[in-house]
């Protein structure tokens, strides 16, 4: 059932850039590519998905980068043919006829709405301040990680530089949300790379979605790699004093709010309580259970405007700080992107949160 809706989807929105292009530039003849490309190129990102997911080395490389770029392209050449689409109606409502500027135009809109999707795919995360205040909790700082998809599409030594910026940082504690794991060659390298970190009051983290698909078993032994304290549906305790709790991903592994409400109910009151959990579900439930922070990743913000308002369909909080019932819930774009090498208008970022 994934493969035909994912098949369909693909095909329909370049379909309808197809029929755009035919509609804007009859005189140049789009009929028959715009009918058999669309078919091509859906067989091609469909191949390049499968075969990158069991196979290593440079072709796969390429195949995965051409593949994904062009299912982001295709996705923003979507919104922008659609968009055009819609607006030639309105315009002929009213007997005006837009055609011969708007083909044009909306030629020169993708293609600067491409260069900055790519250029933001391409470009390094950067270090986001986030200031919180939590009464009774000691002075520290948290690096966040979340949504990496270490593996195929992001090289060691842009993982290396990643790590670079949070250690010039100097934070007390680094916690995991996530996400941080994909397919590809050599992952032992990046957990090893990661583990060299070493912020004093160590490495925390709890499992995403993705450490499911790729494996769960293959994804505990990389976590053990980096040095974390794997957080499943457990609380742990800093040396500083501050609680940890940490879920399974709440989507994948079923979590409920009961079994939030039960984990965080055996945690000490009059200590500060930090939340994490993968997918930015079960705020109010954490809140009025105590914690004081929470975490969470997941969303990318979207990774490829406008598509954060069809994320906004199925999570009401998406990215950024928000207050829940007097916690401070704070839900991260993630370091680097799932799949599709593009970003555009929801960029990286390794938050780094500072508790006065």
């Amino acid at each position: 059932m994934f493969l035909v809706i994912m098949t369909f989807v693909l095909w329909g929105m370049q379909a309808v850039s197809g029929a755009w292009l035919f509609i804007a530039f009859p005189q140049i003849g789009w009929k028959v590519p715009a009918g058999i490309l669309p078919v091509l190129l859906t067989a091609f990102i469909l191949f390049g998905m499968s075969y990158t997911r069991t196979h290593d080395g440079a072709f796969s490389g390429a195949l995965y980068y051409a593949a994904y770029t062009w299912f982001g392209l295709a996705f923003l050449a979507f919104c922008i043919s659609a968009a055009c689409v819609l607006l030639q109606w309105v315009l002929q409502l009213f007997h005006l006829n837009a055609r011969a500027w708007l083909g044009p135009v909306s030629l020169g809109v993708m293609a600067v709405v491409f260069a900055l999707a790519l250029w933001g795919g391409f470009s390094n995360p950067a270090v986001k301040r986030v200031k919180v205040t939590v009464p009774g909790a000691p002075k520290m700082k948290i690096a966040l990680i979340s949504d990496s998809h270490l593996g195929m599409g992001v090289s060691f030594n842009r993982f290396e530089k990643a790590l670079q910026k949070i250690e010039a940082e100097r934070p007390d504690v680094i916690f995991l949300l996530g996400d941080i794991f994909e397919y590809g060659p050599n992952l032992k390298k990046y957990a090893q790379r990661l583990k060299q970190t070493e912020p004093p009051q160590g490495i925390y983290g709890v499992f995403g979605n993705h450490e499911y698909y790729v494996g769960y078993e293959q994804s505990k032994a990389l976590f053990k790699e980096t040095g974390a304290v794997l957080l499943e549906n457990q609380t742990a305790v800093l040396p500083n004093g501050v609680q940890v709790a940490g879920i399974k991903d709440a989507r994948t592994a079923r979590v409920t709010a009961q079994d939030v409400q039960t984990l965080l109910a055996q945690a000490d009151a009059q200590k500060p309580l930090v939340f994490l959990s993968h997918t930015p579900v079960y705020a109010e439930e954490a809140a009025n259970a105590g914690a004081d922070l929470m975490f969470s990743g997941h969303t990318h913000n979207g990774q490829i405007f406008p598509f954060k308002y069809l994320v906004r369909l199925q999570f009401p909080r998406v990215y950024g700080l928000y207050d829940v019932d007097g916690m401070q819930f704070y839900i991260t774009s993630g370091m680097f992107y799932w799949g599709i090498p593009l970003r555009f208008l929801a960029p990286f970022e390794i938050p780094l949160i500072e508790v006065n």
